[in-house]
Formats: structure tokens, sequence, C-alpha cells
């Protein structure tokens, strides 16, 4: 148990990395495939990226032979990354939030739920067609952030929200 527990820590704080990381390279290597998996904005939609690679990672590497437990973590994916989309979202626009210490304090708590859900979720996995729909849902967000990252629409979840103006003065109405 306490190797378990070493190495789950050891993951999070690797998938934690990672993520910050990935918030970064598209900044130091500005490029099509690295905008793939990088934030090429300050938009709330795209650092999404910096959720879901290393969540995505983790769920691969730490279920190894656990159908159950990959569909759990893959759940848990999900729900931390919407999750972090709407807090950002409520923080940002309707807050008119602007602090990096609480944005970096809600990367933190997003990624630190999409390795605790896991435990709460582990039952939902031995329930019949909840993997195919999980499995689903996961590629779906993989192809939305891709497509997205080329094709944004217009709204407030893909504005790029950075530069000299508050948040609210920059989206777009």
């Amino acid at each position: 148990m306490k190797k378990l527990q070493c190495k789950l820590w050891l993951a999070f704080l690797i998938a934690l990395v990672l993520g910050v990381l990935l918030h970064f390279l598209y900044g130091w290597l500005p490029n099509p495939l690295t905008s793939l998996i990088s934030p090429v904005c300050e938009s709330l939609w795209e650092h999404l990226k910096i959720l879901y690679l290393p969540l995505l990672l983790s769920a691969l590497i730490l279920t190894k032979g656990s159908p159950s437990a990959r569909t759990a973590r893959l759940l848990s994916l999900l729900l931390a990354c919407g999750l972090m989309l709407g807090a950002a979202w409520l923080y940002h626009i309707p807050f008119r939030g602007e602090s990096l210490v609480l944005d970096i304090a809600l990367y933190v708590a997003a990624m630190a739920l999409g390795f605790v859900l896991p435990r709460v979720l582990w039952p939902l996995g031995e329930w019949p067609g909840v993997t195919a729909v999980v499995y689903f849902l996961t590629i779906l967000l993989g192809v939305m952030l891709v497509w997205f990252t080329f094709f944004p629409p217009e709204g407030v979840l893909f504005a790029d929200l950075s530069g000299a103006v508050r948040t609210f003065l920059t989206i777009p109405v």
C-alpha cells in the first residue's frame, strides 16, 4: 500500500510538472506540432491541454491491465477538465478575476482532483457500457482540443485573455 501511494504521488508530481512545461512549450517552439499539445493562447479552452495530456498519460500508465481502473481514471480526467473549465470561466468572466496565483491554484486543484476522483469513481467502471462511453468522450475531447486549436469558434471560452487590459474588456460581446 505504501509503495502504491508513493507511485501515485510521483505520478501526480510528474503530471503537474509536465502540465507546467506544456504551458510554455508553444512559446519555446512555436509550430503546428507543439500547438497540438500546448496552449497557443491564453484562452480558457486552450488551457485544458495542460490538464488533458498529463492526466491521459497517467491514466494509461497507471492502469495497465485494469479496465475498470482505466475507466475511472479517464472519467476523472473528463470531470477534472470540466470542473477546471467551469471554475476558470466563473472566476475570469463573471467575477473578473486576474490573479495568477489563483490560476495556478486552480490548475493544481484540478490536477489533484484528476488523481483523487478515481478512488470514488472506481465502481462506475464495472457498469456495462460505461467504459465505451468514457472512452468515446475522452477521444472526443482530444479531437475537440486539436480541432479548436486550428479553428476556434467565436466565444468567451476561446477568447485570448492575455494582454494589458483587464479580462472583462477583452471578451468579445
